[in-house]
């Protein structure tokens, strides 16, 4: 099991954001999202919206640190990506 997180870089709502993402499975996704408290609201078409006061729960909880391009990287070549316009499987 891999889950990913970018630094939280992405500014919105008057706070920053990071990004986490499987390679694996949405499944995965959202079971290890639910261990650490991210509401399904944060769930994002291929991503869960992670505050930055949150970030060091989920790396504490095994989130693995990569860059946002690297994320995105990874996340495309496990064919998860969901690009804004295309409808989800």
């Amino acid at each position: 099991m891999t889950v990913y997180i970018d630094p939280p870089t992405w500014p919105g709502h008057g706070r920053m954001w990071s990004h986490l993402v499987s390679d694996v499975s949405y499944e995965e996704l959202h079971a290890f999202a639910a261990s650490i408290g991210c509401p399904s609201r944060a769930f994002e078409r291929d991503h869960y919206d992670v505050p930055s006061h949150r970030y060091a729960d989920a790396v504490g909880a095994g989130a693995v640190e990569i860059g946002s391009k690297e994320l995105v990287r990874r996340l495309t070549a496990a064919g998860l990506r969901r690009p804004k316009g295309r409808p989800a499987a």
